[in-house]
């Protein structure tokens, strides 16, 4: 077995490990979290990445929001809207979520960081934490993203039913040029429509 291949694999136990302990917290965001992989893989291999582009892809997605374990369970669990402050503890799971990546000192670990760091940056620079906007946005983070807000939308939680696919698309479509980047949502669209996460 090749070293990247050995690195990979130990890589990817780390995260399935570190997701599982996330799980206990919180079973949602580890069944979440292993969704978003599998569609941002999709729309990654639709891009033309390689090997190593998705790579990194996949290991971001799974992190995306391993920082929640950080996150008291009184906010993380509450089951209706958050106040000012609850909200400002939970958008810091994003820079959580970099501190571990960063933590484990990886081949393309700093990539992989920053593409967890940036997830909820908006195309039109609304987003948090850096105010990012357009292709200031890692690629990964606008793909990330795109997975993100549609399964979590599909999916149910304690302050929110789940959509069905017509209505998360609606929604989807009100953020294009908004929230996410207008070309890669066009991919998008194309992909859910095969995708087996695709929700009734």
């Amino acid at each position: 077995m090749k070293i990247f291949e050995l690195e990979e694999d130990v890589i990817c136990e780390c995260s399935e490990a570190i997701l599982l302990a996330l799980g206990q917290k919180d079973e949602y965001t580890q069944l979440h979290s292993h969704r978003v992989v599998s569609i941002s893989e999709e729309i990654g291999l639709q891009l033309g990445f390689n090997k190593t582009q998705i790579k990194i892809l996949r290991i971001a997605a799974a992190f995306h929001d391993i920082g929640k374990i950080g996150i008291p369970d009184s906010v993380l669990l509450k089951p209706i809207d958050f106040n000012d402050e609850e909200w400002e503890i939970m958008r810091s799971h994003s820079l959580k979520s970099e501190e571990l990546v960063n933590s484990m000192h990886f081949e393309d670990s700093d990539i992989i960081a920053r593409a967890v760091k940036h997830h909820h940056e908006h195309y039109n620079g609304e987003g948090y934490p850096d105010k990012l906007k357009a292709e200031e946005i890692p690629i990964f983070s606008r793909i990330i993203s795109l997975a993100d807000s549609y399964d979590a939308m599909a999916s149910p939680r304690p302050y929110h039913n789940s959509r069905n696919h017509n209505e998360v698309m609606s929604i989807l479509e009100s953020e294009n040029g908004i929230k996410h980047d207008p070309k890669l949502f066009e991919i998008f669209k194309e992909i859910i429509e095969k995708s087996k996460y695709k929700v009734d």
